[in-house]
């Protein structure tokens, strides 16, 4: 018997990204749905603009579907769905395109996105991964359709009694002394860049220092005409693709690390978070990635989008004994096998690729502006890391913790930008379930030691809820 039943589908997308296949993703989503029996309700258009919110109204019905048709930020998530009363179906789609080039829809990790800001306001998120003539697709729908929602199902967690209690307080201890430069605020949307000060500090005795992105800009116009050639010369020596990218932008792209670079001399910074768009590419017309590169490799951590945390747990990886860690997104899954693919847009040092005498420096993937690499990421066993918020109010602390383990495996470099093709330890598939439909953070820290011991002892010292998978 045909089942009857009234769904709700909202589908977001964001004009850097490929509006075309988005569309057609869409399409072809809604043609399943009514072949399936549904009825489709919504806004009937891709949302990508605050006015695209404003002007969508969501009925009552049975079911309510989020398609990613392609990335998006999360606050259109929370305005369309934050309040309904029924979990909300989370439905990503496969990356399409040809080795090398550029994350077309990187749908993957807007579900990603998305879910964490969901959770954060009490939603209860479920997870489909696949194109809508993928069969599994269909099956779930249908499955979900009769009341039998995906699971969150997550890899069996790992209770190991292995500590290293001396290596985590080294860690705290230094961690003590530390101080952590922030540059604007979090993106619009982006809930695991939020942070909270105080906590911070608590639990780790960080120090932030934070400045405007106007403050910023302030400090890349007074850098010196030399100091910024000097720059310029220097990255182009290392690598000399640079030569390849447009000068003016490549210039620009040095005077912000020779701003960066005084600002932490100034302030005796270990890290730095930065807004690193839309007002860089937009207002300044270059793209920051590279000169976030090259001062990791100086010995100075970075992250983009203003992650805070995602600083705070490189910190602590590099406190415990490793020093080549990345910020990535989880941008793409190969259940078959057994393979996530961990990928940003181009900042990673290039000690960190699989060559880094070829770590090619170009334009990048979405803005097509100087300056960002392209390279494979280095291979060998990884973990990966990350502190988040926590939400149980039985948890002091407010933070808690995810570790994870695989090996980054010989591979080209999938999307432009920086990719590690990790086949993980756990089931991939219900890694990626469990960090979607639970809720925790789209960027995750890459780090090539295995930290694990050290990691628990920091947990149980300042009483943060570690789940290992």
């Amino acid at each position: 018997m045909e089942l009857k039943v009234k769904v709700n589908l909202v589908a977001l997308a964001r004009p850097t990204f490929d509006l075309e296949i988005a569309q057609t993703r869409f399409e072809e989503a809604i043609a399943l749905l009514c072949s399936l029996g549904a009825t489709v309700l919504g806004p009937g258009r891709l949302i990508m603009t605050p006015q695209d919110v404003s002007e969508s109204r969501l009925e009552d019905s049975d079911h309510y579907i989020l398609l990613l048709a392609s990335f998006s930020d999360a606050s259109p998530a929370i305005e369309l769905l934050g309040k309904v009363k029924k979990p909300i179906l989370l439905w990503s789609l496969l990356e399409p395109g040809a080795v090398g080039e550029r994350l077309k829809l990187n749908s993957l990790c807007g579900a990603n996105l998305a879910a964490h800001a969901l959770t954060g306001v009490g939603q209860s998120v479920r997870h489909i991964h696949g194109n809508p003539e993928t069969s599994l697709v269909k099956e779930k729908l249908l499955n979900a359709f009769a009341g039998r929602y995906p699971s969150d199902e997550a890899p069996e967690a790992i209770h190991s009694k292995e500590f290293d209690s001396k290596s985590g307080q080294d860690a705290l201890n230094k961690l003590a002394t530390q101080r952590i430069g922030i540059i604007g605020e979090a993106p619009i949307g982006f809930t695991p860049c939020e942070y909270d000060e105080a906590q911070i500090n608590k639990l780790f005795g960080l120090s932030i220092i934070p400045i405007t992105v106007n403050e910023a800009f302030s400090k890349i116009e007074a850098v010196p005409v030399q100091v910024t050639q000097d720059c310029h010369d220097h990255a182009l020596n290392e690598q000399p693709s640079l030569g390849r990218v447009n000068r003016e932008e490549a210039l620009k792209v040095a005077s912000v690390e020779g701003a960066l670079k005084s600002w932490i001399e100034e302030e005796s910074l270990d890290a730095i978070a930065i807004r690193c768009w839309p007002e860089f590419p937009t207002e300044m017309g270059a793209c920051v990635c590279s000169a976030m590169g090259r001062l990791a490799d100086l010995g100075t951590v970075t992250t983009c989008e203003r992650d805070v945390l995602g600083a705070v747990t490189m910190l602590l990886i590099e406190a415990l004994g490793c020093n080549q860690n990345y910020l990535v997104d989880i941008v793409d899954l190969d259940a078959s096998e057994n393979v996530i693919r961990l990928w940003h847009c181009g900042s990673a040092a290039t000690k960190l690729a699989a060559d880094p005498s070829n770590a090619t420096q170009t334009v990048h993937c979405n803005r097509k502006l100087g300056v960002a690499g392209d390279f494979p990421l280095r291979t060998g066993p990884v973990t990966l890391v990350r502190l988040d918020r926590d939400l149980d109010p039985k948890n002091s602390s407010g933070l808690r913790m995810i570790v994870s383990r695989g090996e980054s495996i010989p591979a080209p470099n999938q999307f432009q930008g920086n990719t590690a093709t990790v086949k993980t330890d756990c089931n991939a598939a219900a890694l990626v379930n469990g960090m979607v439909t639970r809720g925790y953070p789209h960027h995750l820290v890459i780090s090539w030691a295995d930290v694990r011991p050290g990691l628990r002892s920091v947990a149980t010292k300042i009483g943060i809820p570690l789940n290992e998978w």
